[in-house]
């Protein structure tokens, strides 16, 4: 018989703790078939299983609130909310998500995807619920990684003092996508190790209850003591300071300790937290031994091919590597994404000049800022969505202080499966306005190089941003500051290319040419600050330009084109082809660029029909 087969809230609270336990390994078994055929976040699901049927055990979804920070571990929540047969198409265009979307169920309270951010938003519901006076619970499932996120903890400080009771629950399992860093870390593990409290509150209580005559007082003058000992023997007296009571450390796959324990948060009159131990890819042996590497697969995890092409991440790290021999001065940073952003490799070489400062993009962008002033070179690997927490820091204490900090930043433009939260389709937008900031996009490994190269004797701020598709692109034109590139000579109808969209540039004016006989030129503008004001000159007297990016067209490039066209009175028709003003779904990178317009057949059409051509769509 198979629990699994018609599951349901309902019928899971009419399950016995042994049933439980059997739903447990087939919710497993479900996770690793699906999730190895579509791809997705494995490990950090199958660590969570148990935990998530004590949730919807005790709680009442969605009348009480369960929310998932990040929300990669929400898999069992959508098996156990009506989304089981979804699974064949997660990830997938026009399929369910692999994060927590309100539009996709109403048991998916927020909209989740960054760290950080979930006891925010449950102190944020708590105030309204009881200014309503109303009496659902809300429920914060956090990482212990995300802890190390500032936001998280100016989250704790506020709704400890607000007193506007919430549950908080501390998903231990030393990992966040790489191993846990910093000194939170260390304090969760000396919680992890010091069991003397626990076992010492018990059997001061056995005893006391069988003391006749005297045993209530001593029963009281225990309680009052409680707190001294908590002190003493386990580092928790910052959780309660803060205002929560705290409860641990649990056994995160005991379904029984973990019904029983969210029963009691759920009837305490103030805010919990409650910190359990669990395994990272528990259930599936590699996953266990490998919770990096099985963190978040793709469908072909277990077969894809070794050797192939260098990731555009492993040409970064090979080039700084060669540079940072050459000149001590260079250090690298990242925030959790040691092997994301392949700077795992510059660690091995370099131990003491990379620092991975855990998920706290804004403190790495201010080391930066600290670090390039005292003189040393620093280089800060980060994905493009995440680089969106750190604004101010750039603004503040990089570009108003004009230090040499370069921010590479990886997954720039549309990554495909993990959707909205991760498209990296704003950096241009929000770095272009930044005085003293260079950006850079290279089209090939080559210009990456060059680009690192160029970075290292700059006196001031600037971002090297590339996508996830490896480049697929070559030619030999050396990169020069603040020069871009005439691949086809320019025409009267030019199109001019941002970054990996240069190569689709190219096809398009190839295709035309050759269907159309419509020659087109093509530029490569790989200085999107500064702009090649020779080369914008040469563009300004041509009839039409095409500007192709990336990024979103709001504030991206062609708006910067389009400025610099203004500026010297240029009568030029610059029409602009990038994300448009909306949030991108998920799916592979090819149908996303299809459904917006950006794939090369969607190019060359709409070129077609501005320039008023009749055309097949084909």
């Amino acid at each position: 018989m198979s629990y699994l087969d018609d599951i349901s809230i309902t019928k899971l609270k009419g399950m016995n703790r042994n049933e439980l336990e059997k739903l447990a390994k087939e919710i497993r078994l479900f996770l690793i078939d699906k999730v190895t055929r579509t791809g997705g976040h494995l490990a950090s699901n199958l660590g969570t299983v148990e935990l998530t049927l004590a949730l919807h055990y005790v709680f009442d979804s969605p009348y009480d609130k369960l929310l998932f920070d990040v929300g990669h571990q929400s898999y069992t929540h959508k098996i156990l909310t009506g989304r089981k047969d979804g699974f064949d198409n997660l990830r997938q265009y026009g399929g369910i998500s692999g994060f927590p979307r309100p539009d996709e169920s109403e048991h998916d309270i927020f909209s989740m995807g960054h760290a950080s951010n979930a006891i925010s938003v449950a102190a944020g519901m708590a105030k309204i619920r009881d200014l309503r006076e109303q009496d659902y619970s809300i429920v914060a499932v956090i990482g212990d990684g995300a802890l190390s996120g500032g936001m998280a903890m100016e989250a704790i400080n506020d709704a400890g003092y607000s007193k506007n009771k919430i549950i908080v629950v501390l998903n231990d399992n030393e990992m966040s996508i790489a191993k846990n860093v910093g000194a939170m870390a260390g304090f969760l593990g000396k919680m992890r190790t010091i069991k003397t409290y626990t076992a010492f509150k018990r059997s001061i209580s056995n005893i006391i209850i069988r003391i006749p005559l005297i045993g209530r007082y001593l029963k009281e003058t225990i309680s009052r003591m409680k707190n001294r000992i908590k002190y003493l023997l386990l580092p928790t007296h910052f959780i309660e300071e803060m205002g929560f009571t705290y409860i641990g450390i649990l056994d995160g796959h005991d379904i029984d300790s973990l019904i029983d324990s969210l029963k009691d948060a759920k009837n305490s009159e103030v805010s919990v937290l409650l910190h359990i131990k669990t395994v990272k890819g528990c259930g599936c042996e590699m996953a266990e031994k490998f919770p990096e590497d099985f963190h978040g697969v793709s469908s072909n995890h277990f077969s894809r091919e070794k050797g192939a092409k260098p990731s555009n991440g492993k040409i970064f790290v090979n080039k700084l590597i060669e540079m940072a021999r050459a000149d001590s001065k260079i250090c690298a940073i990242t925030a959790a994404m040691p092997h994301g952003t392949e700077l795992i490799h510059f660690e091995e070489e370099f131990p003491e000049r990379f620092m991975d400062v855990g998920i706290a993009e804004q403190h790495a962008v201010t080391l930066a800022a600290g670090i390039a002033c005292g003189g040393g070179k620093p280089y800060f690997g980060v994905y493009s969505t995440f680089l969106q927490r750190a604004y101010d820091q750039i603004f503040h204490d990089v570009c108003l202080q004009n230090l040499p900090v370069t921010l590479v930043i990886d997954r720039a433009g549309l990554v495909g499966n993990d959707g909205e939260t991760h498209h990296g389709v704003f950096d241009l937008s929000y770095l272009r306005p930044l005085p003293g900031m260079t950006i850079m996009a290279p089209a090939t490994g080559k210009e990456l190089e060059e680009m690192l190269e160029l970075s290292h004797d700059m006196k001031g701020p600037c971002a090297i941003r590339y996508s996830k598709v490896n480049f697929d692109l070559d030619y030999d034109m050396p990169t020069a500051f603040g020069k871009w590139k005439v691949l086809r000579e320019i025409k009267p109808v030019t199109i001019v290319a941002v970054g990996n969209m240069v190569k689709k540039a190219i096809a398009v004016s190839d295709a035309l040419k050759e269907s159309y006989g419509i020659e087109l030129g093509v530029v490569n503008a790989c200085f999107v600050k500064p702009m090649d004001d020779e080369m914008i000159e040469k563009l300004s007297v041509c009839q039409h330009i095409f500007t192709i990016e990336d990024n979103v067209v709001k504030g991206g490039f062609g708006s910067g084109l389009l400025e610099a066209f203004a500026k010297i009175n240029s009568k030029t028709m610059v029409s602009m082809y990038g994300v448009p003003d909306r949030f991108i779904t998920h799916g592979n990178v090819d149908e996303l660029m299809k459904e917006i317009g950006l794939d090369t057949q969607g190019i060359k059409n709409r070129i077609l029909d501005e320039l008023e051509i009749k055309h097949d769509e084909a």
